[in-house]
């Protein structure tokens, strides 16, 4: 369906824009889905982004190597398998703000969380409370709870959350920051979102980290959202650890391997109880087998096991994009591009639609959550009719669709035709 907007003055505004974007040449880079014969607006990289051109190309290359040189791909292949992730790294520290000591590729989100936790939520009958928010995202709430029971707390007293004040659908950092200097005594442990999932906003991660460690907490963050979407300084902002997965903002694919990061000041806090794997040995040693676990410094003595080279190469080629773009021009794009997309909405809030995410470009990323005044059956239609006309965004019950306009792929013009299409669609009941 083509709506008659879609040849008004906004669409010649957005040409207009995209004409002077300098990061426009990024959108040849990835694979656009098609829709008939054209491509989708493809919205979703909040959900897994877009398959970069050159991934392939790696990936077969390593089939290739496995296929020539077997085991000895471990050490005799142009990139040895055997320290693999670690080129990965370096990137990885870059984009979380991060010395390459405090950073590893390994396992996924969850795995990374619940290791993080093994190490970082040691409770004591005083301070047994971990604070998570109260629409946390279920894996982290799935994850912190069965960390609780296994450490013989109940989550129905351990497990202390977060929620917005009334009428509110964010939270307020001054609201977070009250209640740690409430009831940090009694926390333990603090784990929060860099993004939150649902409505698309970002913590002020600096401001909370500080709060909580004034109380003596431990202060955890899940990047899921934030990672390659927003800037990130974790060594300075003094976090003691965080995860991520990097099948979203980062474009590495399905299943991808993820991230973790701790800080440096834990490099060397070798008695801390942590559940061990050979590859978190050192290196040196690794292959004598010893009987005595003697962990590496930094991030890396936390892994389990050898990462998956076909899950992690392509992250490799995924940071050198983002290397290419740079993280500062990519997070100004992204303002502007939500921003313009908040803009086209603006005439149909409040009667319309509800936007979740904050209007500050300050308390979000690129994504906004759309909460449609209508029921949820009827909201429903209306996500399921724009993914007919070739709009790929994503369903929240009961009446939220989350669209995210990504830096690296997303254009202008597709924020206008999005916006004319659902306006459309919310003035038309038939669908």
């Amino acid at each position: 369906m083509t709506s008659p907007g879609m040849t008004s003055p906004r669409m010649a505004t957005a040409a207009t824009l995209d004409r002077n974007d300098p990061l426009a040449a990024l959108r040849n880079e990835f694979h656009l889905p098609a829709h008939g014969n054209a491509t989708t607006v493809y919205l979703c990289g909040h959900s897994l982004g877009l398959a970069p051109k050159r991934t392939a190309r790696l990936v077969n290359e390593e089939l290739e190597r496995w296929a020539a040189l077997g085991v000895e791909g471990h050490f005799a292949s142009s990139r040895p398998w055997l320290a693999y992730h670690e080129a990965v790294t370096e990137g990885l520290a870059r984009l979380v703000g991060a010395e390459p000591l405090e950073v590893v590729a390994m396992n996924s989100l969850t795995v990374n969380l619940h290791l993080m936790l093994t190490s970082f939520y040691r409770p004591t009958p005083q301070r047994h409370r971990l604070l998570i928010e109260k629409r946390a995202f279920s894996s982290d709430r799935y994850a912190v709870a069965s960390q609780i029971r296994q450490r013989g707390f109940d989550p129905v007293e351990s497990l202390l959350e977060l929620a917005p004040r009334d009428g509110n659908d964010c939270l307020d950092t001054a609201d977070i920051c009250a209640l740690l200097e409430r009831e940090g005594r009694t926390i333990a442990t603090v784990v929060l979102p860099g993004v939150q999932y649902l409505t698309g906003q970002r913590f002020d991660i600096a401001a909370i980290t500080a709060c909580a460690r004034r109380q003596g907490c431990v202060v955890g963050w899940d990047l899921a959202h934030a990672i390659g979407n927003t800037p990130l300084q974790l060594h300075d902002w003094d976090v003691d650890f965080a995860v991520w997965c990097s099948y979203k903002y980062l474009n590495a694919g399905p299943g991808a391997i993820g991230g973790c990061f701790v800080h440096a000041r834990h490099a060397r806090e070798f008695d801390l109880p942590r559940f061990a794997g050979w590859w978190g040995q050192l290196k040196h040693t690794r292959f004598d087998m010893p009987e005595q676990f003697t962990a590496l410094e930094g991030a890396e003595g936390w892994q389990i096991s050898n990462p998956s080279v076909l899950a992690c190469a392509p992250l490799i080629t995924s940071l050198e994009l983002f290397d290419k773009a740079s993280m500062p021009a990519l997070r100004r794009k992204s303002v502007a591009l939500t921003g313009y997309l908040e803009a086209l909405l603006q005439p149909l809030v409040p009667h319309k639609l509800q936007i979740l995410t904050p209007a500050d470009p300050d308390a979000r990323g690129c994504q906004l959550s759309l909460r449609l005044q209508r029921s949820s059956a009827e909201a429903r239609r209306i996500h399921e009719a724009l993914g007919r006309h070739g709009f790929v965004c994503d369903w929240r019950e009961p009446d939220v669709v989350r669209v995210a306009p990504v830096p690296m792929y997303n254009t202008f013009t597709e924020v206008a035709q999005f916006a004319i299409e659902l306006t459309a669609l919310l003035d038309d009941s038939s669908h």
